[in-house]
């Protein structure tokens, strides 16, 4: 399919959010913009959730990993349905008793206003370099794909795709986002069932066996992929990027009920680990057709490599739509979090103040656009992984706040906590570039090993 007919169906679709958000947020101000009006269905919830978990890196970085490491990201999908669980009957009843807006408030209720700015600042790192590593992997492929070919430079491609998720962020809020991530959600798992169908075959599962594909379990325990280190990984990955995570939560409190918000979470877990085991299986069907066809492509290029050269025109539409699809859930909630954190945890202005609100929407979306260009430079092969490396550094700390906040009775000053909170990831960067230590290589557990070094400072240096 021609890149201008492309192009013309991407900017449709994003005309078609655009009419929905008006819609489903109309006069709905500054408690719909922040909690969705607390009157969100949870099952929409739920499945609106799954596109944001799993963004634009999902689609294209889980099945190009499955070349090189099998199935083994499964391990981590497993431990994120415990992570789910702890989510759901610990931090859940939590933030519902306190009747939040922002969940770092929490933090602010048990260990005062400094405790709380850290959090949400930690949040608004975390946040910002995670959504901006998602967004410039799904722009690149647009440019590769679209935007190239009609000769539109990568940086006002990039610019357009904000400007348009400015459009229906900046009054909406959550309320919006609800409604729209249930769409872009479907789109995405759209392309997912259509081109796993296209490229299924009757031996599929023992040609994958044959070709070394399918392992899941890793028995060494020196390896970064070793099934403990995962497992474990997984769980605390799911606690700090969902549990601890403004973007993420402020979704569930949109919920009335807290029994409805636990009821998401749950529902969440289950089918996050279907549609990750379907976006693997999808991973193995591109393996094995690439080296079939000749196909050098790996990595990251490997599945739009495969369906743009390879399958049918109207395949080629679907998959666009749902790579515009994945991206759109993790780039405009990130949007309207940051904002809301920002606002309320930062700044402290009122839920009233639309002007200071409307300005600091803004101001991220151009923060957005200068990293997608910073990203663009760096041009990682595999995305997926760097953002979980770059989520240990900096949910780590929120880690070690919540579980100090949560688990103790201790209290501490403003400038030890900071002092710990900075520490902490700085000794886990002096762990992580000494490796191999002894034959050990550290993995995606430095999430905990960074929060347990932060609850260990606060701990050591608090008092009762």
């Amino acid at each position: 399919m021609s890149p201008a007919l492309l192009l013309i169906g991407v900017l449709t679709y994003f005309g078609l959010l655009l009419v929905l958000a008006r819609c489903v947020s109309h006069g709905s101000g500054a408690e719909g913009f922040y909690v969705g009006g607390r009157e969100s269905p949870w099952p929409v919830v739920a499945f609106g959730m799954i596109g944001t978990s799993l963004s634009g890196v999902t689609f294209i970085s889980v099945p190009g990993s499955v070349a090189t490491s099998g199935f083994t990201y499964l391990q981590i999908a497993l431990g994120q349905v415990v992570g789910y669980v702890v989510i759901a009957f610990l931090l859940l009843p939590a933030f519902h008793r306190l009747g939040l807006a922002s969940i770092y408030g929490f933090l602010g209720e048990r260990l005062g206003p400094a405790a709380q700015r850290l959090g949400s600042a930690f949040f608004v790192l975390s946040r910002t370099l995670g959504a901006t590593a998602r967004l410039y992997l799904v722009v690149q492929v647009l440019h590769t794909l679209i935007l190239a070919p009609l000769g539109v430079p990568f940086a006002v491609g990039a610019a357009v795709v904000l400007a348009m998720i400015l459009l229906y962020t900046v009054d909406g809020g959550v309320k919006a986002l609800v409604w729209t991530d249930t769409l872009q959600t479907a789109g995405m798992l759209t392309g997912l069932v259509v081109c796993v169908v296209l490229l299924w075959r009757v031996d599929a599962f023992a040609q994958l066996d044959a070709a070394g594909l399918s392992h899941v379990w890793v028995g060494d325990p020196l390896s970064r992929d070793f099934s403990a280190k995962a497992l474990l990984a997984g769980m605390f990955i799911a606690i700090a990027m969902t549990g601890l995570d403004q973007e993420m939560m402020q979704k569930s409190l949109s919920v009335k009920r807290l029994r409805d918000s636990q009821k998401n979470l749950l529902v969440l877990a289950v089918l996050m680990l279907v549609v990750v085991g379907a976006f693997l299986l999808l991973g193995g069907l591109l393996t094995l057709f690439a080296r079939e066809h000749g196909l050098a492509a790996a990595g990251d290029t490997l599945f739009p490599a495969v369906v743009m050269q390879h399958l049918p025109a109207w395949v080629q539409a679907v998959f666009v739509l749902a790579l515009v699809s994945a991206l759109l859930p993790s780039a405009d909630g990130a949007l309207t979090a940051l904002t809301a954190s920002t606002c309320l945890d930062l700044l402290r202005v009122g839920k009233d103040d639309t002007r200071t609100r409307r300005r600091v929407h803004l101001g991220f979306a151009v923060v957005f656009l200068a990293l997608v260009l910073g990203f663009k430079a760096l041009d990682n092969a595999s995305m997926i992984y760097l953002i979980l490396k770059l989520a240990g550094y900096t949910y780590g700390p929120l880690l070690g706040l919540f579980a100090f906040a949560l688990f103790t009775p201790r209290a501490l000053s403003g400038r030890l906590l900071v002092a710990v909170c900075i520490a902490a990831p700085l000794l886990c960067a002096v762990l992580d570039f000494g490796q191999p230590w002894r034959g050990y290589q550290i993995g995606l557990e430095l999430l905990l090993l960074n929060g347990a070094l932060t609850w260990g400072g606060l701990w050591l240096l608090s008092r009762r």
